[in-house]
């Protein structure tokens, strides 16, 4: 098998997940990009233990290892999305920067956040 074929997918679908996390507005679609870029290091690495012909798999057991990882990711990833969608009512990345900018020019400040006056006395 020539390490060429796979190399050059493996890089097209990063370059596809890399546009996707720098284009897209919608935070799903971000996160959607981010596996795309993960599932490019997979294919790279299985295709490098492969072409190497390691007898550890040592490629293949950590693929496994970024799966496991990816897939953590992707529910922490979901639940923060489905929390700020829930106080918002957007998942735009957009707004969503715009409105904590907004806060901040107008003085509200967000919860959890006081006063160093309001500290002492």
């Amino acid at each position: 098998m020539h390490l060429a074929y796979p190399a050059v997918l493996a890089a097209l679908l990063f370059c596809v997940g890399l546009y996707g996390v720098l284009a897209r507005r919608n935070a799903i679609l971000v996160l959607m990009s981010v596996e795309l870029m993960l599932n490019a290091v997979n294919l790279n690495l299985v295709a490098f233990d492969v072409w190497l012909r390691d007898t550890l798999h040592s490629g293949q057991a950590l693929t496994l290892f970024t799966i496991a990882i990816a897939a953590a990711e992707i529910g922490i990833g979901l639940a923060i999305v489905l929390a700020v969608y829930r106080n918002r009512g957007t998942s735009d990345i957009d707004r969503l920067r715009d409105t904590a900018e907004t806060d901040e020019a107008e003085g509200n400040e967000p919860p959890g956040k006081t006063k160093k006056a309001e500290a002492t006395t």
